[in-house]
């Protein structure tokens, strides 16, 4: 079992569109995935179709109290654990509880035989989740907007690097992945030359194309189910290969 977390502080990067529809297409190729909403606003869980999760269905009784993974939901051939609004309450608890922040990788180490790839979605922040989140990975991938913006961000990660260092001094940025890249903007361009030239490794950037997002997001389905033959599902499956790559594990690029 292979564990990535899709992380940056700053929000609107891409997180959770390349959680769900990368975890969807690494099932669709037969691996045994489990997805994880750490994100108090539950974009994942929600775009997946699920509006009913519990608390003790989350991931709040594994940081609060050390307690086993959920068992999770089974959606479009994947495993969820979900997220809902007051997840956010553990941000308040976490820091009462000793070593609270490595309780998701001992819980994961529980069920490593169940799965070949777990895949997390990050809330957008430097708090006890999002620590929760990147020090249970064994990787991470890094979306970054090609936007000053998210250039301005890069900064800012490093320090939060840093920090998680002392905990997990083996935990590394596996991939950065421009994102809301049109190829047609100067400014889009000059971003990604940007991103080239101080960071490795540097996947392919995936397009701006938010129509085909905001539509299986509210339709409830990834983008492969809702809309398989789209330019922005083939962004997403070469996207995908990059991420495979990434963990290890296999993976064919196939409509």
């Amino acid at each position: 079992m292979v564990t990535a977390t899709f992380f940056n502080h700053a929000g609107g990067a891409g997180k959770t569109s390349l959680t769900l529809n990368a975890g969807y297409e690494l099932a669709r190729s037969g691996l045994n995935v489990l997805l994880i909403d750490l994100d108090p606003q539950a974009n994942l869980t929600t775009w997946l179709g699920v509006d009913d999760a519990e608390l003790p269905e989350t991931v709040y009784p594994v940081a609060t109290e050390a307690k086993a993974l959920p068992v999770p939901r089974e959606v479009f051939g994947l495993h969820l654990v979900p997220s809902r609004v007051d997840l956010a309450l553990a941000e308040a608890i976490m820091p009462g509880r000793i070593g609270a922040e490595l309780f998701l990788r001992r819980a994961l180490a529980a069920v490593e035989r169940q799965y070949d790839v777990v895949l997390i979605d990050s809330p957008p922040s430097v708090g006890k989740l999002a620590a929760l989140g990147a020090l249970a990975s064994d990787v991470l991938c890094v979306p970054i907007p090609t936007r000053v913006k998210g250039v301005n961000a890069l900064p800012g990660l490093s320090e939060v690097m840093r920090m998680y260092h002392g905990l997990r001094p083996d935990l590394r940025v596996g991939l950065y992945l421009p994102t809301l890249y049109d190829a047609r903007r100067g400014h889009d361009r000059e971003m990604l030359e940007q991103i080239r030239a101080h960071l490795s490794p540097v996947a392919e950037p995936l397009p701006q194309r938010e129509a085909i997002y905001l539509d299986s997001a509210l339709a409830g389905q990834p983008v492969g189910v809702y809309a398989p033959g789209s330019p922005v599902a083939e962004d997403l499956r070469q996207a995908t290969a990059s991420i495979a790559r990434m963990l290890g594990v296999p993976f064919q690029v196939t409509a």
